[in-house]
């Protein structure tokens, strides 16, 4: 690989600070799955109020208690709350490979090194954007993201296959064979 030190994170990505009114596909830290799990449904979505309008392809990044690695890249458009950091990729990146610096252990150290409070941290976001990483070309980016994408894949769908399985023997008793009574007491 060929490696380019760039100057920070803010050197090949914004914050996103567009406000809108909560809509549907509505984002929040209690939707944030940890250790990088992406999100699930809101339960209760917010009545009225303002948040930051998000599009396929931005990072999401919980800010309240960072140590949980709550982070999911946009699948969709959508409102997050303002305690949800919304990064969009520039031309210097692709949005994916962008994702995968920034669900690394170390993004997570770094963030929670400039947290402020103690029983509820938020990061820095002054702080966030000084991040320093080493970037390959967009071409090696993309063949980066592509690969750790399809591992991606690979990974839910072996996640869903054992999560179909728990169900199957939970739900049905498996047939007893004459083997398994002679060596069961």
């Amino acid at each position: 690989l060929n490696l380019t030190l760039m100057n920070s994170l803010r050197d090949i990505c914004d914050y996103v600070v567009t406000r809108t009114n909560i809509i549907e596909n509505y984002i929040s830290t209690e939707n944030m799955l940890p250790n990088k799990g992406g999100v699930c449904d809101m339960l209760k979505v917010p009545s009225g109020g303002i948040g930051t309008k998000y599009q396929v392809g931005d990072i999401l990044i919980s800010n309240i208690r960072p140590y949980f690695k709550k982070i999911w890249q946009a699948d969709c458009e959508g409102v997050c709350s303002i305690d949800v950091l919304c990064l969009r990729a520039n031309e210097k990146v692709d949005s994916r490979f962008l994702y995968y610096l920034l669900t690394q252990q170390s993004f997570f150290d770094y963030v929670m090194s400039g947290t402020k409070g103690c029983k509820m941290p938020r990061g820095d976001k002054q702080q966030i954007m000084q991040w320093h990483i080493h970037l390959p070309s967009l071409v090696e980016q993309k063949k980066i993201a592509g690969v750790l994408s399809t591992l991606d894949a690979k990974i839910q769908l072996n996640r869903r296959i054992n999560d179909n399985l728990a169900v199957y023997f939970v739900n049905f008793e498996l047939p007893r064979h004459k083997f398994w009574q002679e060596s069961v007491p």
